[in-house]
């Protein structure tokens, strides 16, 4: 931690920004500094624009608490600027954050960590729209933005190939689907939190972007100890490998007729949500940390050159 003439470390959070997933960090962001307050910590929170570094000029901070979530909160930009300044800072760093948030670059690491993984290709939007380019069922979505940009899913019975919204990039990820169950294990640190089994109302519309309805975690997860400790395992594996650091979120599908085999990894989350009733902080409680906690240990853990 920086030295600082104050008592109590100034922690900034960082929320909002730029992103697709804007309101999902307007929110944590919020949580945690309530959060980090109820902690003894002296708190400001800023909403991320163009004028950040300005802000962390005058701020002057003694930790930078990353609020954020897609693109340039997740993605290694903002830690960019963190390291520049040389500001403490929570969850990754640069590279891992960089390497995660690419789809296709962060399945090339999972597969040279002997993580399994789902067969996929990156193509042009127009190409996609014209022709399947893998057999269906797949699912399309874009290589590096966060997940509320969309997820389409082409089905065996699709007339035709998906007609994709504008806002999807250019460059997209298509995907063999894996059926099953959606699970997701959080790493703090060197250890694994927890499974959870999400448990979706949702549909899949053909052609259409998935929509949920809603969700339950069962947490921890029912399922079989030999995939529980799959999850807990590939999840960690997948942390180092990419070399992340503080907490990190791993999502899975598991077809349960496949037993381990059925077992797919998809992608890691470096800035998973942060409210109470988040994926990663349940899973924290499940190790009798509490949200208070959880956020005090990642600003505890806050650092440069990670």
């Amino acid at each position: 931690m920086g030295m600082s003439s104050r008592a109590t470390p100034l922690v900034m959070v960082l929320k909002g920004g730029p992103s697709a997933e804007r309101e999902v960090s307007l929110s944590s962001g919020h949580e945690c500094a309530r959060a980090l307050e109820g902690e003894g910590f002296q708190v400001v929170e800023v909403d991320a624009g163009p004028d950040l570094a300005a802000r962390l000029a005058e701020i002057k901070p003694d930790i930078v608490f990353n609020a954020l979530h897609g693109r340039w909160g997740e993605d290694g930009c903002v830690q960019g600027i963190l390291e520049w300044m040389q500001i403490p800072y929570t969850h990754s760093g640069v590279l891992a954050s960089a390497l995660a948030m690419d789809k296709e670059r962060s399945k090339q690491v999972y597969a040279a960590a002997g993580l399994p993984i789902a067969d996929s290709k990156l193509a042009d939007k127009d190409a996609v729209e014209a022709d399947h380019v893998l057999p269906p069922p797949y699912v399309v979505k874009p290589y590096n933005e966060g997940s509320s940009v969309g997820v389409y899913l082409v089905h065996e019975a699709a007339n035709g190939p998906p007609k994709l919204s504008a806002e999807m990039p250019q460059t997209v990820m298509v995907e063999a689907f894996v059926p099953g169950r959606e699970m997701t294990a959080s790493v703090l640190g060197d250890r694994c939190l927890g499974v959870t089994d999400i448990l979706t109302d949702g549909w899949y519309d053909y052609d259409a972007k998935y929509k949920t309805g809603g969700s339950r975690h069962v947490v921890p997860a029912d399922i079989p100890a030999e995939i529980y400790a799959a999850c807990e395992d590939f999840a960690l594996r997948a942390h180092q490998a990419l070399g992340c650091r503080g907490l990190s979120r791993t999502d899975f599908r598991w077809d349960e007729a496949k037993g381990l085999e059925g077992l797919i990894l998809l992608e890691t989350n470096t800035q998973p949500g942060m409210t109470p009733t988040s994926l990663s902080p349940e899973q924290a409680a499940l190790q009798g940390m509490s949200f208070g906690q959880l956020c005090a240990w990642l600003v505890e853990d806050a650092s440069c050159n990670r």
